[in-house]
């Protein structure tokens, strides 16, 4: 895991460095945790000079980001009924607020995981919209209760591309990281126009 923080702070630009992230946690991802971390995010945020707009946004993207961990991660404890290790941050620096995630993957879910981000990542607003909605009508559930719905919807949310990277963290694991960027000046037409490419 040591790595996985490693390469965080090695892509983070030196501003968002010197600004640090107000919330970080590594550990055990269970359902307690988890509300407990969303409720004291959006205590953080409501304390924030922000519109109203964009902290409401980060907050939702925040809480997808969320769900995507404990429906999608490869490290499940059935004893326990609950994700293992993973990592959640959110941040942010004079332009932006930054919510990163990370979570293990076995090595035949990444080909078609990141295919599905790049797939997210060239569509543009109107494309979006169309494949949300698309998914809302057919996406059948998987067996984690997901409906594939999660990533579509940060990545309309955000109106920004989605950055990602596995890091190799066993013989037979990926640690899978997700960053959103959210910026401050984000407003709610964002999600149905076109996103901005790198």
């Amino acid at each position: 895991m040591d790595s996985v923080i490693y390469f965080i702070k090695s892509v983070l630009s030196n501003e968002i460095a010197v600004n640090g992230f107000p919330l970080i946690y590594k550990g055990e991802m269970s359902h307690q945790m988890m509300r407990s971390f969303a409720l004291m995010a959006n205590r953080k945020l409501q304390n924030m000079n922000v519109a109203t707009a964009v902290r409401k946004k980060v907050f939702h993207i925040m809480i997808e980001c969320l769900q995507n961990i404990t429906k999608h991660s490869d490290d499940f404890d059935e004893q326990e009924q609950q994700v293992g290790n993973g990592l959640f941050m959110v941040g942010h620096d004079r332009e932006a607020f930054y919510v990163i995630t990370g979570n293990i993957v076995k090595p035949h879910n990444v080909p078609p995981l990141e295919e599905r981000i790049v797939k997210l990542n060239k569509a543009s607003g109107s494309d979006l919209k169309r494949m949300f909605l698309q998914q809302m009508s057919v996406g059948e559930l998987t067996d984690k209760g997901g409906a594939g719905l999660g990533l579509i919807d940060i990545r309309r949310k955000s109106g920004r591309n989605l950055y990602y990277h596995f890091v190799p963290h066993s013989d037979d694991a990926y640690f899978f990281i997700l960053a959103v960027v959210i910026p401050h000046t984000s407003t709610k037409n964002d999600e149905d126009s076109d996103p901005e490419h790198p």
